[in-house]
């Protein structure tokens, strides 16, 4: 079937979507929180960062700072040791501080939940934007981390997508409205736990009949 596969792209987005939603129809993150406050400091602490070891991290943090009022009168010096663990603490410590100052100073202590606001706080960009609006209010918002842009692109849900915003683009723009917000973590798990970066599990996967780079790839055919 190598280099002989042929598929519309709305036949393929209608396979994954209808697979995952058969296999995996409450995925949800991974993280753990209780509020919008500590999502949004368990994402920024994930950059770059595993979810297993922020999940490690995090119940010190949230019993020493529960809300942006008390992490907003935190000290350098005081929260660093809490999050030394992660990679890059430095800046995570800085940005976890100026986000509860802003949080209390600009939003009266609430998260908020438009994206061109959340990216006006310290360490929130796009992504982790999109993951808190799409977590906590089911926005249809399409976080694009490594994984699911290397699992996109491999199905073939994205073609030649250079950047995370294309990537973002291009399945918004395919996936149905009511299942944005569910497709991210459909992808993102996939590609934690399927479609890795190298020796992706193949013989494992479900959406082999509709994936690009299975079918065109004879030394992965089973």
């Amino acid at each position: 079937m190598a280099g002989r596969f042929f598929m519309t792209k709305k036949e393929r987005y209608k396979f994954v979507i209808n697979y995952f939603l058969k296999h995996a129809p409450d995925a949800e993150t991974e993280l753990f929180y209780d509020n919008p406050f500590q999502l949004l400091v368990a994402v920024i602490l994930s950059a770059q960062c595993t979810d297993k070891r922020v999940n490690l991290t995090t119940p010190a943090i949230f019993e020493e700072y529960p809300d942006s009022a008390s992490m907003s009168k935190a000290s350098f010096d005081a929260l660093f040791p809490l999050i030394k663990s992660i990679s890059y603490p430095n800046n995570k410590t800085k940005h976890l501080i100026g986000m509860a100052k802003m949080l209390e100073n600009d939003f009266s202590g609430k998260v908020p939940m438009k994206v061109e606001e959340l990216i006006k706080l310290p360490g929130v960009g796009r992504k982790t934007a999109n993951v808190i609006t799409s977590v906590i209010d089911n926005q249809p918002n399409m976080a694009v981390d490594t994984h699911v842009f290397r699992v996109s692109a491999r199905i073939g849900l994205t073609t030649n997508a250079r950047t995370a915003l294309e990537a973002e683009k291009q399945l918004i723009k395919n996936i149905e409205k009511d299942y944005i917000y569910k497709a991210h973590h459909w992808l993102i798990l996939h590609g934690r736990y399927i479609c890795i970066a190298r020796n992706p599990k193949c013989s494992e996967c479900g959406l082999r009949p509709v994936c690009k780079f299975y079918n065109n790839n004879p030394i992965m055919t089973i």
